[in-house]
């Protein structure tokens, strides 16, 4: 667990879940379900996205298996509806939204979405982040 530790989240449930039951424990632990950041590490282009395939594993496997455990969240805009849509995030008490353009934020603002959220993040600019944190 404590190689896990130092790997992404997102890396560690891709990767992971569905293997067995006892890594299905493991990885479900709130140590890695907390807060994931659903955007590619090390990525210097920002048209790079995850696949439609990862998001799809993402949004139709992973997150409906542990979206009562997922208290912050960081995406990019080009996934935010597919990814919000794809369950309910009972616990959802953050959201880092990034790559948003200033039309998106406007109609994210006035919609359903933002009276469940307490904290968020928005950025224009490009996220960056390390595979080992």
């Amino acid at each position: 667990m404590f190689i896990l530790r130092k790997l992404h989240s997102t890396a560690v449930l891709y990767s992971l879940i569905d293997i067995n039951k006892r890594l299905n424990t493991i990885v479900s632990d709130s140590i890695f379900t907390k807060s994931l950041t659903l955007m590619p590490p090390f990525s210097n282009d920002l048209s790079y996205h995850y696949t439609d395939t990862i998001l799809d594993r993402f949004c139709l496997e992973i997150f409906p298996k542990v979206h009562g455990k997922i208290e912050w969240l960081n995406i990019e805009s080009s996934s935010m509806k597919r990814t919000l849509l794809s369950t309910n995030y009972p616990n959802l008490h953050g959201l880092g939204l990034y790559s948003l353009t200033s039309e998106t934020a406007r109609d994210l603002f006035t919609g359903k979405i933002c009276s469940s959220i307490l904290s968020m993040i928005c950025s224009q600019e490009k996220y960056k982040n390390n595979l080992f944190e």
